[in-house]
């Protein structure tokens, strides 16, 4: 029997148009108003039971979803929900128990790691500085962000694809760089919204502003955004 392919489009992919124009600090503060109005108490989707596992949670978050992650932990934080635990389970086990999500080898070795780096530099515990946590194997600027911003009250920006997309898309801090996102949002984000600001924008990106096609008939700060294609389809 002669087989098929599926053929593929050839139309090109048209790009949506980004703000080109950034949202001054009073539109800002709105938008922020009404994202809280919305969800006053926004939490991070990723399920941990204490700071260890939440940093072992968002190390594996990177290329793959809360959900999956949630999945993967659930027995793994059931038997090994400090250092020494997990350190004593080994890097073969945790491979095991974490081989659904994207990249898992190289994640297990990385959980491993820091955890011997939190034994042997910090007694432990995790530290509460943003450059101790990105000496630790697997863990980087958005990572360490997460982590003081969820587990020490930190107002950080964890500047994640979805952050990224939507200052940009609105004009809330245009950026080439999560870098340059970050800091654009640490400069427009009144500070009685620092600490849930990343989280609404997460949030908002992940069930509103979508990236294949943003849901702005029913987003609750369409009038604010700048965003040249608005309403319409993919």
């Amino acid at each position: 029997m002669a087989k098929h392919s599926k053929s593929k489009s050839t139309r090109p992919v048209k790009k949506k148009p980004v703000a080109t124009k950034k949202l001054d600090r009073e539109a800002a503060t709105e938008i922020f108003r009404r994202l809280r109005a919305q969800d006053p108490d926004p939490k991070s989707e990723l399920e941990y039971v204490n700071s260890f596992t939440l940093l072992v949670a968002v190390v594996l978050s990177a290329q793959a979803t809360d959900a999956g992650v949630n999945k993967a932990t659930k027995e793994l934080f059931r038997v090994a929900d400090t250092p020494e635990k997990m350190l004593a389970l080994g890097e073969e086990r945790v491979r095991d128990q974490i081989k659904t999500i994207g990249l898992y080898r190289n994640k297990a070795k990385n959980v491993i790691g820091l955890c011997r780096g939190l034994l042997e530099n910090h007694g432990g515990e995790v530290p509460r500085k943003r450059e101790e946590l990105e000496a630790l194997p697997g863990v980087g600027r958005k990572t360490a962000n997460v982590v003081l911003n969820v587990a020490f009250g930190e107002p950080t920006m964890a500047v994640d694809t979805h952050i990224f997309r939507i200052s940009n898309r609105t004009g809330l801090a245009p950026g080439k760089t999560p870098l340059e996102v970050e800091k654009g949002l640490l400069e427009i984000v009144p500070e009685e919204f620092g600490q849930h600001a990343h989280h609404w924008l997460i949030l908002h990106g992940r069930y509103v502003c979508k990236a294949r096609r943003p849901e702005c008939e029913r987003c609750a700060i369409s009038d604010l955004c700048l965003y040249d294609a608005k309403s319409v389809a993919a």
